[in-house]
């Protein structure tokens, strides 16, 4: 059976700052999906990530659809106006546009979806983040898909041994879509060149060299290329199928135990570590850390089992603790060189305004 998978995700309003959707809200946009959804959607699944609220759906009626989007982009502007009436702060923050156009792409709210033929068993990973950008996925990508040393399953599996094919795009590029596609193992080098620059280059999808499949749809877009001036963090989604001649659960989910550093924080300007945490998680220290979770499910004819919280076992609290050291550490050099972005990443502008100012009083000295 073929099936789309689409996830939407929308900061919509938020209590307390950016920290987390009211109970009220969630409930208004569940209400909204299950109103709306008669004839369009096999099933959905709704969830919060910091202040972000995230739609998963599937349905047969393939990537882009008009009326999938259309719901999404209904459902949100439903919950804008509960969050209005509620006074949360950030209300309808993400929807960018006066009415919808056909397609939420460049609208606001994040999107990741890809079209498959269901397995017998089909497993997948839904991942979202929260204050950080589409290239916090970068680096647990490339682990996971060219790595043998995180991954087994790159010298186990026949399949996965053929390697992946990546679409990496230039997200600086916003006259329209500009993407290359990488194959590892044979373009490693090339692919590691670009991933390294993840406010740049971000990976958009991952697909099987030894079936065609697509494994990974990432949300790629950049709100302040979209706005032209910061309205919050990007806060990607992203789809990863699993198992088979795919990496399994466990290969996915390891590289995220390092807490690497990634774009964001408080007003989206700093670096900070990005921290696994359970579903349904608010924001707390410097409007983060960077937030990072993963609900795994099954889906068969397109009904999803419930969803199971991968980082809610045991094992990453120890990483929670790790990553918890790490943002205190470059917290306590405060704005100074690595801790926050370069300037050309700077999500408010008010230190490059001071800059402009302060040209004209620049002076060259004369040769003595």
């Amino acid at each position: 059976m073929k099936v789309t998978l689409s996830v939407i995700k929308a900061d919509i309003g938020s209590i307390g700052g950016h920290i987390a959707p009211s109970r009220k809200l969630l409930d208004t946009v569940r209400a909204s999906v299950r109103e709306r959804s008669q004839g369009l959607l096999l099933d959905s699944y709704i969830s919060h990530t910091g202040d972000d609220i995230a739609i998963v759906m599937t349905h047969t009626r393939g990537v882009g659809n008009r009326e999938i989007h259309q719901l999404a982009w209904d459902v949100f502007s439903e919950g804008t106006k509960v969050a209005k009436a509620q006074g949360l702060y950030g209300a309808g923050q993400d929807l960018l546009k006066d009415s919808f156009s056909g397609n939420v792409r460049g609208m606001g709210p994040a999107v990741a979806e890809m079209e498959l033929d269901e397995r017998p068993g089909e497993p997948f990973l839904f991942f979202a983040a929260d204050k950080t950008d589409p290239g916090a996925y970068n680096l647990p990508l490339y682990r996971t898909f060219v790595d043998p040393m995180n991954t087994p399953g790159l010298i186990l599996s026949p399949q996965m041994s053929q390697g992946y094919r990546f679409v990496v795009m230039d997200v600086a590029h916003t006259a329209a879509d500009r993407v290359i596609e990488l194959n590892a193992p044979e373009d490693l080098y090339d692919l590691a060149a670009l991933l390294r620059d993840p406010e740049r280059y971000v990976v958009e999808s991952i697909w099987s060299r030894a079936t065609g499949e697509q494994t990974v749809a990432v949300a790629t877009s950049r709100l302040h290329n979209i706005a032209g001036k910061y309205t919050g963090k990007d806060d990607p989604v992203m789809l990863v199928r699993v198992q088979m001649n795919f990496p399994a659960t466990g290969e996915v989910l390891a590289p995220y135990a390092t807490g690497h550093y990634v774009g964001g924080g408080m007003r989206g300007s700093h670096q900070m570590p990005l921290m696994p945490v359970a579903l349904n998680s608010g924001t707390s220290y410097f409007d983060g850390p960077p937030l990072v979770s993963c609900a795994a499910l099954c889906m068969h004819e397109g009904k999803l089992t419930e969803p199971l919280d991968a980082f809610a076992h045991p094992f990453w609290n120890a990483v929670r603790e790790k990553v918890t050291g790490k943002a205190v550490e470059m917290r306590s050099q405060g704005f100074f060189g690595a801790a926050m972005l370069p300037m050309t990443e700077l999500e408010y502008t008010g230190i490059t305004d001071k800059l402009r100012r302060l040209e004209d009083r620049f002076k060259v000295r004369a040769k003595p």
